[in-house]
């Protein structure tokens, strides 16, 4: 199992508070990774120091060995890094068909939501949260990214499309082998198994494991 991303040591402050405390983590290629932890317990924060949304105050961030630390988000993208955040995760602006476009040219695919279908006119703006979340979720789903960090995937899904959701991003590490981040707030069910669990509490990993051990 070859690490993808790391981060070493790392700490992120806002302010006066600290966010991760030294938090040590490893990103595995080919594997769903779940970060699991309460709000303020820095998981979010974690997605964004291993995208450089936010700047380490000390640590380090590798990308298959080599110093990414002071890499911007945006070469980060480049090389192929997809963030999902939990909010503002689309165009709002744009119709979906529009958001669909900037992923791949020529017609509009809403592939592996066809719910959106009907949607493809739609201002993404005007979405009910759940229609925004699989908008932001087809983005992540057919990046072809070599690193993918999804902010609480299933929020606002209605459960079956929750648990497609889970199994297509299952489907995602095992078929094309990007390393798959998704920070949560518990452990969600139909996991694949294989699927690795880190506990963050305020900044630190206080646990790893399967899921099971989590549940």
């Amino acid at each position: 199992m070859s690490v993808e991303m790391e981060l070493r040591a790392a700490h992120v402050r806002y302010g006066p508070l600290e966010a991760l405390h030294g938090l040590d983590l490893a990103v595995p290629a080919g594997t769903v990774t779940v970060l699991l932890g309460r709000n303020g317990a820095g998981r979010t924060t974690a997605l964004r120091a291993l995208a450089g949304t936010v700047r380490l105050s000390a640590g380090r961030v590798l990308w298959r060995g080599a110093d990414v630390t002071r890499l911007p988000a945006y070469e980060r993208a480049r090389r192929g890094l997809c963030l999902v955040p939990d909010l503002r995760a689309v165009y709002e602006g744009l119709t979906v068909a529009e958001n669909l476009a900037l992923l791949t040219p020529g017609p509009a695919d809403p592939a592996p939501y066809p719910e959106l279908l009907p949607l493809l006119p739609r201002t993404a703006g005007t979405l009910s949260g759940g229609e925004r979340r699989m908008l932001a979720l087809t983005r992540a789903l057919r990046a072809r990214a070599r690193v993918v960090l999804v902010d609480e995937p299933s929020l606002g899904l209605a459960p079956p499309i929750a648990a497609r959701t889970y199994r297509l991003l299952a489907e995602l590490a095992v078929r094309d082998g990007p390393a798959v981040v998704l920070a949560e707030q518990r452990v969600p069910d139909g996991l694949a198994p294989g699927t690795l669990v880190h506990e963050l509490r305020r900044g630190s990993r206080a646990a790893s494991g399967e899921p099971v051990e989590f549940t």
